[in-house]
């Protein structure tokens, strides 16, 4: 049985989200046993508002854990045995302007897909990979748990460029998952789920040696769409088209004009939105006799992030062996995928990290041919990141479904570029 008191980093716990993270520490409180955590945020107002929080969450509940609220990165790696990776390079308002500007140029602007995504991946892979740097010095043993978005392309960035011990997560699957069991009331299901991060299906249903699939799919069934998503949902002839259930994400791609039209149309972007519910969050936990984390914070994407996020620290720290959807190098899982790129899929998680399982025979060719493309634009993303190859960036926009046309693309490139010249090292790098 483990005795020694764990140390948890979370890098970017000014996040109105920390609270669900302290949730799901409470619920394993018997099972990891945290005597050190971290908050680090360089925001120093949200880093004390929601920091506060925590501790009082922590203190409630009488666990004998040290909480230090930092804004230095060294100070949190150092030593740790966790790292929980939750940033937003440039806050809420880069994100705005990943919504925005994409829209004048008629162009979906999205926080992880299209242009958008793109560069919100160009900000935050050279931060994630300063802090893999630092691990390396500070806690090499220690396992990064990251969920800081574009998490498939983090992933593919970090696992490839680096050799930190590193999983990416979302809670797309587990919210799939959820709504799937309820809708067929199943308790024992066993789910296969193939795709990259925010591009993914259901492709299997069984219990009991039966396929659900067909009844699925006779059914028309939709999973549930995620909070952040203004959803119009999946008709049954294209479920039964795809042969699959799509992740709610896959609408940006299934539904690209519709999907453009809404957000054209609309007063606010999500971004906008997100400001406003964490100004009202923060204000809720200013409140010093608030100790549980509040219902609002819910109408956020983030719904069960505690549950996937710690429920896979103690996986690996238990040595569960159990199966968790995660982001992690393909090693032979999918054989129509390179063993170097980041895939989405379920993984046997224990004390030496997630293993793929493996899925022989996979023949949906529409799921291959969508996986190979947006590999193909997550490759060269990875590379404009790393890099700060623009080459790179505009064969990469050009391959996107959600941009494509090159004049467009670059003409965009060009402003973003610009709009977020304060987060993008690799593209100045002669400058001051």
């Amino acid at each position: 049985m483990n005795k020694v008191k764990l140390k948890i980093a979370i890098i970017g716990s000014g996040s109105t989200y920390t609270p669900e993270l302290i949730e799901g520490m409470i619920k394993r409180k018997d099972v990891l046993p945290i005597g050190e955590l971290v908050l680090m945020d360089i925001d120093e107002r949200k880093l004390e508002i929601v920091g506060n929080l925590c501790e009082r969450m922590i203190q409630a509940e009488n666990i004998p854990c040290r909480v230090i609220m930092t804004q230095d990165l060294d100070e949190a790696l150092q030593d740790a045995d966790f790292v929980l990776g939750q940033i937003r390079v440039g806050k809420l308002p880069a994100r705005v302007l990943d919504e925005k500007i994409p829209l004048k140029y008629d162009l979906i602007g999205q926080e992880t897909c299209g242009i958008g995504g793109f560069f919100k991946a160009m900000r935050t892979i050279p931060a994630m990979l300063h802090v893999a740097e630092r691990m390396k010095v500070l806690c090499p043993n220690a396992w990064l748990i990251n969920f800081s978005n574009p998490a498939g392309i983090l992933t593919e960035a970090l696992l490839n460029h680096t050799d930190v011990k590193m999983i990416g997560l979302c809670n797309v699957p587990f919210n799939m998952f959820k709504s799937i069991r309820e809708s067929l009331q199943l308790k024992q299901e066993k789910i296969t789920y193939v795709g990259l991060n925010h591009l993914s299906w259901i492709t299997a249903i069984e219990q009991d040696g039966k396929d659900y699939l067909k009844t699925a799919l006779d059914m028309g069934l939709n999973s549930e769409a995620m909070q952040n998503i203004p959803s119009s949902g999946f008709s049954k002839e294209l479920i039964q088209l795809v042969g699959a259930i799509p992740s709610s994400y896959m609408e940006y791609y299934y539904f690209k004009e519709k999907k453009l039209k809404l957000t054209q149309d609309s007063e606010l972007t999500r971004g906008e939105k997100c400001m406003q519910i964490e100004e009202e969050l923060l204000n809720i936990y200013l409140d010093s006799t608030l100790h549980t984390k509040p219902e609002l914070l819910s109408t956020r994407g983030g719904a069960n992030y505690s549950e996937v996020a710690i429920s896979l620290v103690d996986a690996i720290y238990n040595d569960k062996q159990e199966v968790h959807v995660v982001n992690l190098l393909n090693k032979g899982a999918l054989d129509f995928m390179e063993d170097s790129d980041a895939i989405e899929v379920c993984a046997v998680v224990g004390k030496d990290g997630a293993k793929p399982i493996k899925i022989s025979g996979f023949h949906n060719q529409h799921i291959i041919d969508y996986m190979r493309m947006i590999k193909a634009y997550e490759r060269e993303t990875v590379a404009a990141a790393v890099y700060g190859n623009e080459d790179a960036a505009m064969r990469a926009l050009m391959m996107n479904p959600l941009v494509g046309d090159y004049d467009v693309a670059h003409a965009c490139f060009i402003e973003m570029k610009e709009a977020h010249k304060a987060y993008l090292p690799q593209f100045f790098k002669e400058e001051d």
